[in-house]
């Protein structure tokens, strides 16, 4: 936990469960930790980028669309997955508009081993500028394991301001699991930078729709 008291962590997150089960909304409101960094010179420094796999599914309602052949797209359709062959994928012929809204419908995508190669060319740069370029797929991989980790990966990503926020939960999980999927996220964030806690000016948790709570700085 380093510099994170548990009693100040733990006090938030029951903060926040409380105040959701007070105010029900007609959606599960997403849990966000948001990060503000200190003497970082976006210009100068080196900007990080991470990927973790938190131990709870955080967005478990995050949609996901497979690229597949006819391997991958049959398991798609058998797990209840949305997904796109290759002539569906050429019917895109690099539509900047058609590309955006594939890109906002989903929250990520798989791509079968062979198609991948071919994206660009089907769809141009869109997804990539979106941040949402495709994962491979083997015929190896677990698809259900593959997307159940998609939907546990948070992003740390610096770019030109020193503020992120990511998804470590949402409302409907247990104190421990929010808790567990808060502190390793931190954790990870804090190894990405060049001098870990230095770095770090302050930490918020939030639900959606509910009033932030400071666990540091």
């Amino acid at each position: 936990m380093s510099k994170l008291t548990v009693e100040t962590l733990n006090e938030a997150i029951s903060a926040i469960l409380t105040q959701s089960q007070e105010k029900k909304r007609n959606f599960v409101e997403t849990v966000e930790l948001q990060i503000s960094l200190k003497d970082y010179d976006t210009q100068r420094d080196k900007r990080f980028s991470g990927t973790v796999v938190l131990q709870n599914v955080p967005r478990e309602r995050m949609k996901i669309c497979v690229f597949g052949d006819q391997v991958h797209c049959d398991q798609a359709k058998s797990l209840g997955i949305d997904y796109i062959d290759l002539e569906g994928l050429k019917k895109f012929n690099r539509n900047k508009t058609l590309v955006k809204k594939l890109a906002n419908k989903y929250g990520a995508f798989l791509a079968s081993q062979t198609l991948l190669p071919q994206i660009p060319r089907f769809l141009g740069p869109g997804l990539n500028k979106a941040g949402k370029f495709p994962t491979q797929l083997t015929h190896n991989d677990n698809m259900e394991e593959k997307v159940r980790e998609i939907k546990s990966s948070v992003k740390f990503q610096l770019k030109k301001v020193l503020c992120m926020g990511v998804a470590v939960g949402n409302v409907e999980m247990t104190h421990e699991q929010l808790r567990a999927n808060i502190v390793l996220a931190i954790n990870y964030l804090v190894s990405l930078l060049k001098k870990n806690w230095h770095n770090v000016r302050g930490l918020t948790v939030k639900s959606t729709m509910g009033k932030p709570f400071r666990i540091y700085g």
